[in-house]
Order: C-alpha cells, then structure tokens, then sequence
C-alpha cells in the first residue's frame, strides 16, 4: 500500500469515515503549492484531501489550509458555492467535492457575460463575511491586525524580503519597489472592515457546470490564500493580468448584489499596490518552486511587464 493510501485512509478514520470503504485515491492537477487527491469511496461518495507540502515557501505559505477551511466556513456563510470541510489536521484538509470543471473562458460571448456578472454578484457576497481582525488568518505572519494598513504592509513588506532572499528576478529593484509602494500606503486606511478576500479567483479556481448560455458556476475553490482585508483587493486576481475596470459585466453582478466598486483616487492607490502584492508573489514563488525555465521566460515576459504598470500607476496618481 502506497504513502497516499496510508495517509488517504488514516485521514479518513480522522473524519469519522471507515478507511475500509477507500475504492481509489486519485492525484488531482492545478495545486500551485499543496498536493491535492481525490479520495473515491466504494460507494461512490468523493472527498478532496489537501495535503501541506514538505518544501519551504514563501514567509505567508504557512498555515495556509486552516486559512482554505476558513474561506470554507466563510462562503457557506454567504450562501456561495464552495467546498464543504470534513475535518482539519495539522497537515491536512478533508473537503467536499465541487462539481463542474474548471472554467475554459473560450465560449460564446453571451456565456461569458453571464458567468461574469454571476461571479461579480458571488464575490460581493463573500465580501459580506467579516473577520475580527486583518491579515492571513493561519498566522504566518503573526496575529491578525487591528487595522488594515498594519497588516497589507506586512504582507507587503514580507513578500519583499523573500524576493531579497531568494534573489527573485524583479523588473526593479527591491528597494525601489518598497519605496514606491509606501507613496501609496496612505489610502489603506480608506479600509475600516476586515473582509473576506479570496485572492486567488483566475479561471483554474472557479468551477462551471454546462456550457454557452446554460453555464453556471458551480464553485469557487482554493481558497488557502484567502485573508481578512479590502474587497478590493479580490479584483486582482479576478482581472489577472488585466484590468477589473473595464469588466462591464463581472462589476454590475458586484454592484447589483450589494457590493461598491468606485474607483476614486484611494481606491485606484489601493488596487495598483494589491496588483503589484499579487504579481510580486507570482515572480518570488517560481525560485523556491524551481517551476523551470519555461514558466520563468513566461514571467518576465508577461508578470513582470503588469508589476512595473502597478508601480507606475502609483507613480502617476502620486503626482496628479
């Protein structure tokens, strides 16, 4: 019997399953950082098994699966299609299975539109769920924070020094990097509540059932980068590597269920820094990861371009 098994089945014992019924344990593809498995029971009933990786990471990668059980409990809260937690280990998270696929934006005009506005309207509902401070929730980088601005520049500052410690190629360096972002960190104390934010919601993350006009989303997943914070940072990830701004659809689902979208000067500061947190990330986490000389090319050819935008848009709105 192989580790996985071993593992799938103590796990399962854990969460108050007969390891006995175990018919299959499958490796799942698209995990950036954790190991992920289908468990497939005899009877047909599925789990999904999370489990945290051996290799070190990025100074915010720790406790990152009581932060994906946190975006569980949160979405449930707020009515939003999400893995459900079975049970919770040290090193391990048992969840539901989502149905669906993840989503391929080829398709008809008319499905995207509506997939858009539906997704705009799950995510302010997530926005709804509050937490009782700001920052990761696993603790990586310490308790959660009272206010906002004490803990993006954290973050912000963390990402930074794994940058300098793994010698992370950067289209600028470092110091000017950090020194650009602090024109800017003013506008974070435009944010009084702490949020629910994803932080992870490209397409590979959201779940569709059907096609054309008759898709639906079905779920969104991975939800271990999720943190306490601004709503607005959540359109980041959501317009990777474009701009949420020009999304007509995604914004009048947000705006329609509730959620503000204005793009005022502060706001404008605080989503150039989020794109520029996100992409920061994007170009640190292929040292440690070794992701290989292709998807390095791919970085600078096409994240390092939107990291120097963030930081000239800050930049500019500096001096209007």
């Amino acid at each position: 019997m192989t580790d996985s098994w071993k593992r799938a089945r103590t796990v399962l014992g854990t969460a108050g399953i007969a390891p006995g019924r175990l018919a299959r344990v499958s490796p799942l593809g698209g995990g950036t950082y954790n190991s992920v498995e289908e468990l497939r029971l005899k009877d047909g009933d599925g789990y999904v098994l999370k489990v945290a990786p051996g290799t070190p990471g990025l100074s915010h990668e720790r406790g990152l699966l009581r932060a994906e059980a946190e975006f569980c409990r949160g979405a449930a809260e707020a009515g939003v299609p999400a893995p459900r937690v079975v049970a919770l280990g040290e090193e391990w998270l048992l969840m539901t299975v989502v149905p669906g696929a993840p989503w391929d934006e080829a398709g008809t005009a008319a499905g995207r539109a509506g997939l858009r506005r539906s997704l705009g309207e799950q995510v302010a509902r997530l926005h709804r769920v509050t937490g009782p401070g700001f920052g990761y929730p696993g603790g990586a980088l310490g308790p959660l924070a009272p206010d906002w601005g004490t803990a993006f520049t954290a973050m912000f500052d963390a990402v930074l020094g794994d940058a300098r410690r793994y010698g992370a190629v950067l289209p600028r360096p470092v110091g000017e990097v950090a020194a650009v972002a602090r024109t800017a960190y003013d506008a974070l104390g435009e944010v009084t509540v702490a949020a629910l934010v994803h932080f992870d919601l490209w397409p590979g993350n959201i779940l569709v059932d059907g096609v054309g006009e008759r898709a639906r989303i079905a779920g969104l997943i991975d939800g271990e980068r999720m943190f306490w914070g601004d709503p607005l940072a959540d359109f980041v990830s959501t317009a990777l590597l474009g701009d949420i701004r020009t999304d007509e659809a995604f914004l009048a689902g947000y705006r329609a269920a509730g959620g503000a979208a204005d793009f005022d000067r502060p706001a404008r500061l605080r989503l150039a820094l989020y794109r520029a947190y996100l992409y920061l990330i994007m170009l640190t986490e292929t040292v440690p990861r070794a992701s290989g000389a292709g998807h390095d090319r791919w970085l600078g050819e096409t994240v390092a371009p939107e990291l120097l935008a963030a930081l000239r848009e800050i930049e500019a709105e500096g001096v209007s």
